[in-house]
This record gives C-alpha cells, structure tokens and sequence, in this order.
C-alpha cells in the first residue's frame, strides 16, 4: 500500500512546484535577468574587444563579440607613456595608502561608538550622522584645503576623504550584534580595551570590514575629481583623471587630442586616437574589477548584517 501511495503524492508535490504558471514566471525572470546581464555586460564588453583589436582593421569600430585581428599594440603604447605610467603609480600609491587608514579610523570610532555606555553617546552619534546630509560646499572645503596647505599635495587624496560616516555606521552596527560574552572573557583574563579591539573584535569584523575594504579601494582607485580640483602638477595626477582628460579632447583643426598625440608617438604600431581610448578605459578598470571574485564571499554577508539594525 505505502509502495502504491508514495509515487503518488512525489507526483502531486512535483505537479504543485512545477506548475504551467511557476514556469512561466521563471522563464520570464531568468529571460529578464539574461537581457538584464547583456546590456549592462556588452558595453563592456565591446570597448575590451575594441582594445585587443588591430586599430589597422577596416572593421574596427563596428559590433563584434571577438578580435578579428587580434593586436597589443594598443597596451605597449599606453604603458610606455610616462603620464600614463606616472598615474598608475599615483592611483596606487593612494590606494594602498588610503584604504588601510580609512580601515583603521573607521574600525575605531565605530568600536567606541558601539559602547552606548559612552558619556554623550546619542549627542555624538546625531553629530556624526548631522555630517552625512549636510556640508559646507565645494568652496568653504577647498578654502579649509588650502589653508591645510593640502594644495597640490598627495595628502589631498588621503586626509579629506579619510572618514566614511555611513561606512562607520555599517561597521558600528556589525559590532553591536557581536555577543558581549567575547568581550567579557576577554576582560576576565585581564585584557584592556585595545587588547579586546585588536584581537577579539577585528579577527570577527572580517566579513564587514572586507566590505569596507572593497568599497574604499574603488572610490580611491576611480577618483579624478579631487586631482582636477585640488592639485595642478601633472606627477599628481590619477590615472582616472588622464582618462578623462584623453576622453574628453578631441581632435580639432589647431591640435590633436591626447590620444592622437600619443598615438602618432608610436608611428611604427596601427594604433588610433580611438584603440588608445579604448586601451586606457580597460587598464583603469580592470584592476578594480578583479577585486571583487576575491572579496565576493565577504561582501554580501558584510552589507546585510551591517545593516540589520538602524
């Protein structure tokens, strides 16, 4: 008898989760998701076709999903070019030393802010988040800039932008939810408060500050509005602002653009004003995008559960 009925009700469970409209409704959600996917990718895409591709081919320019003449000459050109080269080491050097310092503020006053024991605790955080909806403006900043004599200096990129509120926030919430039991522990063996912050807390703040570290290493590695603003030598500028100073001139009938320029510097290889658009747009975006398959696993788990409470 059990033989009999168990086939029967397996069938009726699968008829209930496969039904003609649960179907149709994941066929129209992956169908959305896939056209969702090909028009966010395909740019993409096209522009890192367009900077393998021999700029000699008469084809080029047009849509293609592969190189019809595979070519590098695009990449030599623009890694041998000394502005280029001095912006990638720029961009670097203020990732490298921005996101650590933004990690290390963020991680301490979030630590102390998660203390609501903190004499003045509500008055200091309404200070904090005040800062997040209101500012001084872009004037009175370059004016506290400049009398921090921060004009034309490295530190322009690192100080001013050294502090995250609503990152600080994600942190401090993240921190809140940890058990106090750890702390406690912690205290009965005789460790003080940086002994608990280093060890206890930061070694479980992985997944949130993992997160952070995404986030602050794309804001600092796409940055070129504070470098067009706050400094005029051009050993100072990032690699996103040469990008959007090659993106934007273009070739008129007194000079040629940037790109032009660079391109008939290297006479010898088929590159065009256009392959070293495309070449510089691929060498200032890749780098950041290759950090994500690393920091994947943390960075989900970091944004919900930094953000269960408010």
């Amino acid at each position: 008898m059990n033989n009999e009925v168990a086939p029967t009700v397996a069938r009726s469970k699968w008829s209930q989760r496969y039904t003609l409209a649960t179907i149709t409704g994941n066929m129209i959600i992956y169908g959305f998701l896939l056209l969702l996917f090909i028009v966010t990718f395909f740019p993409f895409w096209h522009i890192f076709i367009l900077s393998l591709n021999d700029a000699s081919d008469p084809t080029y320019g047009q849509f293609m999903l592969w190189p019809t003449e595979f070519s590098l000459d695009s990449y030599k050109t623009v890694l041998k070019d000394a502005e280029i080269l001095n912006s990638i080491g720029v961009t670097v050097a203020r990732t490298v030393i921005g996101v650590p310092l933004t990690l290390a503020c963020i991680s301490m006053l979030a630590y102390s802010l998660s203390k609501r024991e903190l004499v003045g605790w509500r008055g200091i955080n309404l200070f904090f988040v005040f800062t997040m909806y209101f500012s001084g403006g872009l004037i009175p900043t370059y004016m506290v800039i400049r009398s921090l004599n921060l004009i034309d200096s490295f530190w322009v990129f690192i100080f001013p932008g050294i502090m995250s509120i609503f990152w600080m926030i994600l942190v401090r919430t993240y921190m809140e939810g940890l058990p106090k039991e750890m702390e406690e522990a912690a205290q009965i063996e005789g460790a003080n408060d940086i002994q608990i912050f280093l060890k206890v807390i930061i070694p479980v703040c992985t997944p949130v500050l993992a997160t952070i570290t995404l986030f602050s290493a794309i804001v600092h590695w796409n940055a070129w509005y504070d470098s067009y603003i706050y400094t005029y030598n051009p050993d100072l500028k990032t690699l996103s602002a040469v990008l959007v100073k090659i993106l934007n001139q273009f070739q008129t009938n007194d000079m040629l653009s940037a790109a032009q320029q660079l391109a008939n510097e290297q006479r010898k290889m088929p590159v065009s004003s256009e392959s070293i658009r495309m070449t510089v747009t691929m060498v200032a975006t890749l780098p950041i995008i290759l950090m994500y398959p690393l920091l994947q696993k943390y960075l989900l788990k970091g944004m919900l559960i930094g953000a269960v409470k408010g």
